[in-house]
């Protein structure tokens, strides 16, 4: 009897001894609070975020303002080194003028007026056709959501417009003897000086055109595909009817717009550079690509 009541009392003493948990109601205290802190956490936590989200959203657009600052002022530089140029070309085609017979003259404008017009027609033709395709680019690179080469097309396109109110108050040129020569797919042709400059002029701006479509392209993540740009397609931007015809200034703008894309897609400058925000292809490789000889 004795060993039954110590082994009662044992375990009871064991009983007691295994439960050391507060009440329910001590315990309800401490989850408040971790759960206030937790939720405290996780606020700051969010607070931060958003504040790290919004910085980035600035910083966005602020490298988009600066991009369209700079671009304006190329554009800026870009149109006075333009009217230098018609400058220069003016006083250079006046002084071969004066070397020329009175009478080979007045036959050689006759010529030349009707090769502009019919140039200045082929160019209006086309610009229809050009048109129509730039609408269908422009709702198709907005239902790919790319919206870096929609805007590099809209400022193309603005930069058309432009040319076109140029070509508008276009006027027949006088004669200037062919004085160079160079070769393209086989064949020889030939140009006076004011023809080899806008060749070389298509070139630089169609490398200038190129680099900017390629930048968009990467932007937009898309797929490496200069021959899918308007641009491109186009070939046209700096085109005035004089002294080149369209699908030559169009062949070689291309060539200009190929090198000009691949420096834009890969961010670097291994065909040309640009100095100041003025884009052009190096010197040996417009060598290469028009090597007009003088005669």
């Amino acid at each position: 009897m004795a060993s039954v009541t110590g082994l009662v009392l044992l375990l009871g003493t064991i009983g007691l001894a295994g439960s050391h948990e507060p009440p329910p109601r001590q315990q309800q205290p401490q989850r408040k609070t971790n759960e206030k802190k937790q939720q405290k956490e996780n606020q700051e936590q969010q607070k931060q975020t958003d504040q790290k989200q919004q910085r980035q959203v600035n910083q966005q657009q602020q490298k988009q303002a600066d991009r369209q600052q700079q671009r304006q002022v190329e554009q800026q530089q870009q149109q006075e080194q333009q009217k230098q140029r018609q400058t220069q070309q003016e006083q250079q085609r006046q002084a071969q003028q004066q070397r020329l017979p009175q009478q080979q003259q007045q036959r050689q404008v006759q010529q030349d007026q009707q090769q502009q017009q019919q140039r200045l027609n082929q160019y209006n033709q086309q610009r229809q056709q050009m048109d129509r395709l730039a609408q269908q680019r422009e709702q198709q690179l907005q239902r790919q959501q790319r919206q870096a080469h929609l805007r590099f097309q809209q400022r193309y396109l603005e930069r058309l417009r432009q040319d076109q109110i140029s070509l508008q108050n276009a006027r027949a040129f006088e004669y200037s003897a062919p004085n160079y020569r160079y070769s393209r797919s086989g064949r020889y042709y030939q140009t006076d000086q004011y023809g080899a400059d806008m060749i070389r002029q298509a070139l630089n701006y169609g490398y200038q055109e190129g680099y900017y479509a390629g930048q968009a392209d990467r932007e937009d993540r898309a797929r490496f595909n200069y021959q899918d740009a308007y641009a491109y397609q186009d070939g046209s931007y700096g085109y005035n009817s004089y002294y080149v015809d369209l699908n030559e200034y169009r062949y070689y703008f291309r060539q200009g717009f190929n090198r000009g894309y691949q420096d834009g897609y890969y961010s670097r400058f291994r065909y040309g550079r640009n100095a100041n925000g003025v884009f052009s292809l190096l010197g040996n490789i417009l060598q290469q690509l028009f090597d007009a000889r003088r005669y």
